[in-house]
């Protein structure tokens, strides 16, 4: 079942680029005691995703913190290596690019997809959430093939 207004955030960890490689890093600090959006993604490089989703919240990134945001992240079924090339190639500095390789968080909010008709997989399924205090505030779960209820500026409108 996905994860609902209400819910906690699972405790786990996901991985970021540090400066020698993959580093893990806790939901718990990223989400506790912070006002957090979290959006997620199909995939990096893909063309919704680089096209349209990432670089609405890069364009944003300032109005949403002014918002009293603490974070803006992004999470993707990829690797952090192929998080962090993405994000430097978008320029998106204030975003923090996690990686979720194996698909363990987004099994465990319950938003992963089938994409294997499409040689993909396991993915994330599109959708951006509102986090406070490592609660889910707002959640925006897109329709198959869309970049709407998700996009930075439908989330701006919820803060």
């Amino acid at each position: 079942m996905a994860i609902q207004v209400g819910d906690a955030i699972p405790e786990m960890k996901l991985k970021v680029m540090g400066e020698k490689g993959p580093e893990d890093i806790a939901t718990g600090d990223i989400f506790n005691g912070k006002k957090v959006v979290l959006f997620a993604v199909p995939g990096a490089f893909t063309p919704g995703c680089t096209v349209t989703h990432l670089p609405g919240y890069v364009v944003n990134a300032d109005t949403i913190k002014a918002k009293g945001v603490d974070t803006i992240a992004c999470v993707s079924v990829n690797d952090a290596f192929v998080m962090d090339a993405w994000g430097k190639s978008q320029n998106a500095d204030e975003i923090l690019m996690l990686g979720d390789g194996n698909g363990d968080f987004t099994k465990a909010v319950g938003l992963e997809m089938d994409a294997s008709g499409f040689g993909m997989g396991t993915r994330s399924q599109r959708y951006a959430m509102i986090v406070e205090n490592g609660k889910v505030t707002h959640l925006a779960v897109e329709p198959a093939g869309g970049v709407d209820v998700s996009a930075a500026e439908k989330i701006l409108e919820q803060l």
